[in-house]
């Protein structure tokens, strides 16, 4: 008996199976409601919501366990969150055989970076104030919504808003799904709850073949795959560095986007290095031996698989809920990267002119041929950056065409350690 409680102390030891565990409540309860929102905009029906999640929990169980066991680190992927929010706003008159294309797209750009070792200097090309200003926009909208919901149904609203408050306090890493237990009970009491159709269920898959549409490719897919790798993977890249684990980088980037493409057709959107959770398992709280703390990655791949295979459930109780909380937690869960976002887009004075023309143009949520405000708020940032930056050389001496917050310029260029502390300041 003792040997076997040895053996399971071993394989599942508590802290490293609560870290999993945490890790894993934390990011579902804060971006699924965006993930079923940004699966609505593409028209889907329950059956294929179900089976965003269950794409979504099979490739997250995948990679968590697969990089975990094979660099012995706590290697924890996740669906990309701003992503999600992106998607929400581009796939609006998007068939799901399109968004499905664009998914498949940017997981093809990823897997190219991984494998060639583009990573760096792709990300290099594309200023990180920049980047974050285009996040910013992409995500305004949702920080508005968390008060324009409270028109329609201001005691549910209220409630969250004040339990999170409260909560970021004294509780800040469950401040997130204490406001949604607050929402949720707002709700119940006010009687705008109907659980009554949410029944345990097993999700399936449903494959939608792809449909590649150059417009859709270039509004969606293109700020898909620069929103994954500049809010998600860098941080994500940090957070491993800040706690020790030289884990080879690009070979994890690739296998996210081979893992991606596989799973794209049946509405896994888009994968990569988590970069607010992952620091749950990586940290002393994940398991006193830094040499053990990869199974905490493990345990969150074993249950963000249960998240997926209870997708259908997942999907039918999120349709339960009412429109404002649903909006409401949105806006709530995004509030920390919301506000990382503008501190990185206007942390650089030469580039805080560009970051504010990207954040505004994608803000405003234009279209000019076919092609969404993301997109084009992205080359408005550039186009600034370049003229207003070679304006500048020519008083002060600086190169021509360097942009502020590229290669060379630590400051603005966003390096790991500087984005890993903006994600532990969410965290907290």
């Amino acid at each position: 008996m003792r040997t076997l409680a040895r053996r399971v102390g071993r394989v599942a030891p508590v802290p490293a199976v609560a870290a999993g565990l945490i890790a894993v409540l934390v990011g579902v309860t804060s971006s699924a409601a965006i993930v079923f929102t940004a699966a609505e905009a593409a028209g889907a029906s329950s059956r294929e919501i179900a089976s965003w999640m269950l794409a979504l929990g099979v490739g997250m169980a995948v990679t968590c366990v697969g990089l975990s066991l094979r660099y012995r680190a706590p290697v924890v992927t996740a669906w990309s969150t701003p992503g999600a929010a992106l998607l929400a706003v581009g796939l609006d008159g998007v068939t799901m055989a399109q968004a499905v294309g664009a998914f498949l797209f940017s997981a093809a750009l990823i897997t190219l970076s991984g494998v060639t070792g583009w990573f760096e200097r792709v990300m290099d090309r594309v200023p990180v104030p920049l980047a974050a200003g285009l996040l910013a926009g992409v995500l305004l909208q949702f920080g508005i919504g968390l008060f324009t919901s409270m028109e329609g149904d201001f005691a549910v609203v209220a409630a969250m808003f004040a339990a999170y408050l409260l909560s970021r306090r004294w509780l800040p890493r469950y401040a997130v799904i204490l406001a949604l237990v607050a929402g949720v009970a707002a709700a119940a009491a006010l009687g705008t709850l109907d659980l009554g159709e949410v029944t345990p269920a097993l999700a399936a898959p449903v494959f939608v073949a792809p449909e590649f549409s150059w417009q859709v490719l270039v509004s969606v897919g293109v700020p898909l795959f620069v929103v994954t790798m500049a809010s998600q993977n860098l941080p994500g890249v940090a957070v491993l560095r800040g706690d020790g684990y030289r884990v080879p980088i690009s070979p994890v980037i690739g296998w996210t986007g081979v893992t991606n493409m596989v799973l794209a057709p049946f509405g896994c959107f888009g994968m990569n290095l988590a970069a607010i959770t992952a620091a749950i398992c990586t940290g002393p709280q994940a398991h006193p031996d830094p040499n053990r703390r990869y199974l905490a990655g493990v345990w969150a791949g074993v249950f963000y698989l249960c998240v997926g295979v209870f997708g259908a459930t997942v999907a039918s109780l999120l349709a339960a809920l009412p429109p404002t909380l649903i909006l409401a937690i949105a806006g709530i869960g995004l509030l920390g990267t919301i506000g990382g976002s503008l501190a990185s887009a206007l942390g650089d004075e030469r580039s805080r002119e560009a970051a504010v023309v990207t954040f505004l143009a994608t803000a405003s949520g234009f279209t000019l041929l076919g092609v969404g405000s993301a997109f084009w708020g992205l080359v408005a940032g550039v186009l600034t950056l370049v003229v207003t930056t070679s304006r500048r050389g020519a008083r002060d001496g600086t190169p021509t065409g360097t942009p502020a917050g590229t290669a060379g310029d630590d400051r603005s260029r966003g390096g790991p350690d500087r984005t890993g502390d903006t994600d532990r300041a969410r965290e907290a």
